[in-house]
């Protein structure tokens, strides 16, 4: 870990996100509004019936954020140039202001990615308990710094990134403010496919920076949000929409209602399954510890005072009476009463060695 730093947990609002807590689910809606503040606060709605923790947009100016040109680092498929879309999905900051008192009416957490500081210093305004910083903004240092002052916690996105790329973002932050930091692997491919996910990563990341992780999944279906969580992730992020087939880039690696609340319903699951990490039997394996164990048994009969040799002894169910493991120290012993054969041997039943 980077200078020794280790903090496997973050504050977003009244919650703890890792170091053992409960899987933090946001409902990625991004732009999947498609411009229209109605629809989106439908997805609010939406994700918040389906048990999701946040729901996280995107804010932003197309003017700040990219070129206005058709070239092949800013199409879309179909006729749509990438500026034309962003600028057509754009929601106002009145309309943010809008959904997020939404949210915070249907108790969940209203989250959004900024892309450029007016849009930060908007968001702090509105009083997010977090940022989101986009993977495609891991090396805008200029954002990072401008975030990291308003020292507030930050999930850090590494779609598309190396190593040593996080390592200098995490730096930024730190070195910038920010208290807490939660480190969430990503295949920034749309849908990304399963041989690119590479969820070997998040051990990396935390074994690396001691941080908190989770994973931004942009594959289809649930299947690896799954497997994350299983494998430490402390936060969950899927896409969410209310129809797959609508236009946009987005609508086909996303979950709908359905997907989302199997989602929501299989993390907790998993959350129970976790335990304690204590090795011990479950109360539940306790009467299966006496059923389906051995105890020392009389292999013949044996009469009182008889002295007891290796071949009157077997070992069988249930383990009920003396294990198996002191069946030689019962060797040599004499038995104080009739014991027939085929029943369990108690101490009780036997005189100490002569």
């Amino acid at each position: 870990m980077i200078n020794g730093y280790e903090r496997p947990e973050i504050r977003i609002g009244s919650r703890t996100v890792g170091s053992g807590a409960g899987v933090f689910v946001i409902a990625e809606i991004g732009i999947n509004h498609n411009g229209s503040v109605e629809e989106a606060a439908k997805l609010v709605d939406a994700a918040a019936d389906c048990g999701a923790d946040a729901v996280k947009f995107q804010s932003f100016s197309a003017d700040r954020l990219l070129i206005c040109s058709r070239d092949r680092y800013a199409q879309q498929d179909g006729e749509e140039s990438a500026y034309d879309l962003l600028r057509r999905c754009e929601l106002s900051f009145e309309e943010q202001e809008k959904l997020k008192v939404h949210a915070d009416k249907r108790g969940i957490i209203f989250l959004s990615t900024p892309f450029d500081t007016e849009s930060a210093d908007f968001l702090e305004r509105l009083g997010v308990p977090a940022f989101k910083i986009a993977s495609g903004d891991i090396t805008y240092i200029p954002l990072l710094d401008h975030i990291a002052a308003k020292g507030k916690p930050v999930f850090l996105s590494t779609g598309m990134s190396y190593l040593d790329e996080v390592i200098e973002a995490v730096r930024r932050l730190r070195d910038g403010g920010s208290p807490e930091i939660l480190l969430m692997h990503c295949t920034s491919s749309y849908p990304a496919m399963p041989g690119d996910m590479n969820l070997r990563a998040l051990e990396t990341l935390q074994s690396y920076f001691g941080l908190p992780t989770g994973l931004s999944d942009h594959s289809r279906g649930i299947l690896f949000s799954i497997a994350a969580a299983a494998m430490g992730a402390a936060a969950i992020e899927k896409h969410f929409t209310l129809d797959q087939e609508a236009d946009g880039p987005d609508h086909k690696a996303s979950l709908n209602p359905d997907g989302l609340k199997e989602l929501v319903m299989n993390l907790r699951r998993i959350e129970e399954g976790m335990g304690s990490g204590e090795k011990r039997p479950a109360e539940s394996e306790m009467e299966g510890r006496l059923l389906g164990r051995r105890s020392v048994v009389a292999a013949k009969d044996i009469q009182a005072g008889e002295r007891i040799v290796s071949d009157m002894l077997t070992c069988k169910r249930p383990g009920v009476g003396i294990a198996p493991k002191y069946r030689n120290q019962v060797d040599g012993m004499t038995a104080r009463r009739f014991i027939a054969k085929d029943t369990v041997v108690t101490w009780e039943d036997l005189n100490q060695r002569f």
